[in-house]
């Protein structure tokens, strides 16, 4: 219900505000823009959608092999202490437990490709266990706020974009890959946000031997990384991220592939089977996909977004604080609503400041820890039906929240200096 107001609430303060600039200023090209503006997004998501196909055919076709070569159970059982705290009324060993954990493992690597197909098959397993045909349940709001918040242990592409605009810019001795443990830092803290407040909603008690465990293994891993790739020159730490990323990437295939063959089933046929279904669901997901899209576009070209950021602005000054982090808002205000419009923003601003400058890191800090929440809930509760997600929204733009706000004091524990 939350997001049916929120959708709303887009097309009416963006139409609002428009007319208001017409009559104000007697330019009515506003119209025209948000009008293709719309029909550019519309567009967008049934591109978007078909582009997954392909992708999701593949993953969805190598999960159904490794389902029937048992390494997904295996995975299940490998997480199931801690999935059993917090992700309540899904059955220990049940697959659903091992798809998540993927999913979680591809968005840590930062595989956008493999961690949608991997997340929209969590999210189906998931609703085989849900007593409703449209309202979340428990454990697919928790795995949809963790997704949306989740560690994101390698911004292999803001590394690689800030890179190239410091060759640009004829920056010397530029190191894209120092915002590499700010980024780490947040998105970590960003996580455990989002699981307490779902956590709070759903009365589960994180104090427990399996969850510490797991959040200090998360904290093991980052510090790890942190000192194995620190040292590294940043095209060299570009060239490591990737083939860290695309060996992983294929050993997981390999081994679905082999533990099939060893069982003795039929590899060929189970992988088709799988891959059918990634069609299908990505035909679910385009009204879903394409009516999220529109009301950002219209929100956003109403110039509703510049206000919005303008305000905020001026009341920082009001009160006194720093607004030398307002330059990069505009990214944490659009991350949720566009992954790739924060990524537009985030260009800007380094245009703008410079790449080297506090809001370019800050910039960079914020794109790479920051999620796509609305894209999200579009697209992973679209594919199963999902129409009232209860409290996901509100905890995911939490997670945000924090995020944003961690970015900045991160920033200038780390880059301050560059004021």
């Amino acid at each position: 219900m939350a997001l049916n107001y929120i959708w709303v609430a887009f097309f009416v303060i963006g139409f609002t505000v428009a007319v208001i600039k017409v009559i104000a200023t007697g330019d009515g090209s506003i119209m025209s823009d948000m009008m293709n503006g719309m029909f550019d997004s519309a567009k967008t998501g049934f591109t978007i959608s078909i582009g997954l196909t392909g992708m999701m055919a593949l993953w969805l076709g190598i999960m159904r092999v490794g389902e029937k070569g048992g390494v997904i159970s295996a995975f299940s059982k490998a997480v199931s202490p801690f999935f059993r705290i917090l992700f309540r009324g899904v059955p220990k060993k049940h697959p659903a437990s091992g798809s998540v954990m993927m999913n979680f493992s591809a968005n840590m690597l930062g595989l956008d490709n493999a961690a949608t197909p991997l997340g929209l098959k969590a999210m189906e397993e998931l609703q085989e266990l849900n007593e409703s045909d449209t309202t979340a349940s428990d454990a697919q709001i928790m795995f949809l706020v963790l997704n949306t918040a989740g560690v994101t242990l390698i911004p292999t592409s803001v590394i690689a974009i800030t890179q190239t605009l410091a060759i640009e810019q004829n920056v010397a001795n530029f190191n894209a890959a120092d915002i590499f443990l700010p980024t780490l830092i947040v998105t970590f803290i960003s996580f455990i946000a989002g699981m307490i407040a779902v956590a709070a909603y759903q009365k589960i008690n994180l104090l427990k031997l399996p969850v510490l465990l797991f959040v200090g293994g998360f904290g093991a891993i980052i510090a790890t990384l942190y000192f194995f790739l620190s040292k590294l020159p940043p095209e060299e730490m570009g060239n490591v991220i990737g083939a860290i990323g695309a060996g992983i990437i294929m050993l997981l295939v390999v081994m679905f592939i082999l533990a099939g063959a060893v069982k003795k089933v039929n590899v060929y046929d189970h992988f088709v089977e799988g891959a059918k279904e990634g069609f299908k669901v990505a035909v679910r997901i385009i009204p879903y996909l394409v009516a999220m899209l529109v009301a950002i576009s219209v929100f956003r070209t109403s110039g509703c977004m510049g206000y919005l950021v303008d305000g905020i602005g001026a009341l920082v000054a009001m009160v006194g604080l720093p607004t030398d982090w307002v330059a990069d808002l505009p990214i944490g205000l659009m991350k949720p609503l566009s992954g790739s419009g924060a990524r537009g923003v985030m260009v800007d601003v380094m245009k703008a400041h410079g790449v080297d400058s506090f809001q370019g890191k800050l910039a960079a800090i914020m794109q790479g820890s920051t999620e796509t929440t609305f894209y999200v809930l579009a697209v992973y509760f679209g594919s199963v039906n999902i129409k009232n997600s209860k409290y996901a929204l509100l905890c995911g733009l939490f997670a945000d929240l924090v995020s944003v706000i961690v970015a900045i004091i991160v920033a200038y524990a780390f880059f301050g200096h560059l004021l």
